[in-house]
C-alpha cells in the first residue's frame, strides 16, 4: 500500500529534507507540496539538488485537496502551524515539526513562545515525538509534535540516566554547539556568511532558550520532581550538526552502562566504547545519534557527548520515523542511509 503524503512548508530546510528522505520510501508518495511564498514554482527551482525527482509543483495550502492525503507533515513556523493544523480535516494524520504542540501546558507555551496557544484542545491530544521513548503512543496518535533538535540531543544523553537515578539531578550542565541550518532558511543579518563564518558565539544565555521548556517538562516528568538543567547553546559556522557536551555527577562506568543498556535495541542510537567521542561529521545526513562517555578528572563525575544531524535525526528524520509508526510501516523505512563522509 502506498500512502499519499503532503508536506506543508516544503521550501524550508526541513521540508526539503523530508522530500529527500521520502523519495527513497517505497510506501510513501509525495502528493502535495505547499510553500505560500514560492507557490507556482517547481521544487527544482526552490532546491536544485532535488531536480531529479518527479514532484508536484509548490502550491498554497488552500489549493491542496486533503481528501486523498493520508498523512501531512507540517514544516511551518511556530504560531503559523497551530493555526493551519486547526483547520485541517480531523481524519488526517499529522506530524508537526514546529514548536506549537511540544509543551503540554498552554501556560508553558505562552511563557516560552510569547503568545497564547490558539488550538488548546489539539495541544492536549498531541503526542511528544521523541520516538524511542513514546513509540507506542505515537503508533495510535493522530497528531505528533516533533521535538526541538537541541532538546532531542540533550534528552538522548540524559533520559535513561534520570530514569535510572544514577546521576545527581541538581547538577546537570548541557553545553551545546549547533549548525546554522537550525535557524531556518529566512534571511537574517546575523546568519550572513560574513557575520557567521570564522567564529562562534553563545546565544540565549542564562536560561532563555525555548528548548528549555522541553527539558523542564520531560526531565521533571521522568524524575517525578522538578529538574532544572543549565543549558547554553552556541552557533557554529557549519551547515548541519549538533554536538552536546553534558556534565553530570555520577559514576562514569555506571553512566555508560545505563546508556548502553537503554539503547541496546535501538537501531538509530549508538553508544560508543568508553572514552570514545562522537563527531557531527560521523552522523551528517543520517538518522543516527552517537553518544560517548568519558570519566572526568574529578572523581565521581562523567562527561557525556552526543552528536546528531539537526535536520535529520533532530527533525525531518525523526518526523519520518514517527510517520512510519503512525502508518503501520516499518519504523526504519526510508531512514537507513549511511552518514555522508567526508
Amino acid at each position: 500500500m502506498t500512502h499519499n503524503i503532503a508536506i506543508l512548508g516544503a521550501s524550508g530546510y526541513t521540508g526539503a529534507e523530508l522530500v529527500r528522505l521520502i523519495s527513497t520510501h517505497p510506501g510513501m508518495k509525495i502528493a502535495a507540496l505547499s510553500a505560500n511564498a514560492k507557490a507556482g514554482q517547481s521544487m527544482a527551482q526552490a532546491f536544485p539538488h532535488l531536480r531529479h525527482l518527479d514532484l508536484p509543483a509548490l502550491v498554497t495550502i488552500d489549493e491542496i485537496d486533503f481528501g486523498d492525503i493520508d498523512l501531512c507533515f507540517c514544516a511551518l513556523p511556530h504560531k503559523t502551524s497551530q493555526e493551519v493544523i486547526a483547520r485541517l480535516p480531523r481524519s488526517l494524520k499529522i506530524v508537526d515539526l514546529s514548536a506549537d504542540f511540544r509543551l503540554q501546558d498552554p501556560a508553558d507555551y505562552e511563557r516560552w513562545y510569547g503568545n497564547p496557544h490558539a488550538a488548546v484542545q489539539m495541544q492536549e491530544e498531541a503526542v511528544y515525538g521523541l520516538t524511542e521513548f513514546y513509540r507506542e503512543a505515537i503508533r495510535g496518535a493522530r497528531l505528533v509534535a516533533g521535538t526541538g533538535c537541541n532538546a532531542a540531543t540533550g534528552q538522548y544523553a540524559l533520559r535513561p540516566l534520570i530514569a535510572a537515578g544514577v546521576i545527581d539531578l541538581d547538577d546537570i550542565i548541557i553545553d551545546l554547539k549547533t549548525g546554522v541550518s537550525g535557524a531556518g532558511r529566512s534571511l537574517r543579518e546575523n546568519l550572513l556568511h560574513a557575520e557567521l563564518s570564522e567564529g562562534t558565539h553563545a546565544y540565549a544565555v542564562g536560561g532563555t532558550h525555548r528548548h528549555l521548556g522541553e527539558f523542564d517538562q520531560e526531565f521533571s516528568a521522568l524524575a517525578g520532581r522538578e529538574v532544572r538543567v543549565q543549558f547554553t547553546p552556541h552557533l557554529i559556522p557549519a551547515n548541519r550538526g549538533i554536538l552536546a557536551t553534558v556534565y553530570v555527577k555520577g559514576p562514569p562506568e555506571a553512566v555508560r552502562e545505563t546508556l548502553a543498556d537503554a539503547y541496546a535495541q535501538e537501531r538509530f542510537i549508538e553508544v560508543l566504547p568508553m572514552g570514545e567521542h562522537p563527531s557531527t561529521r560521523h552522523v551528517r545526513g543520517s538518522n543516527y545519534c552517537h553518544i560517548g562517555v568519558s570519566a572526568d578528572r574529578l572523581p565521581g563525575r562523567a562527561v557525556i557527548i552526543a552528536a546528531l544531524d539537526n535536520l535529520t535525526k533532530g527533525s525531518s528524520g525523526q518526523a519520518l520515523q514517527n510517520a512510519n509508526l503512525m502508518l503501520n510501516e516499518e519504523e526504519e523505512m526510508g531512514l537507513l542511509m549511511a552518514p555522508l563522509f567526508p
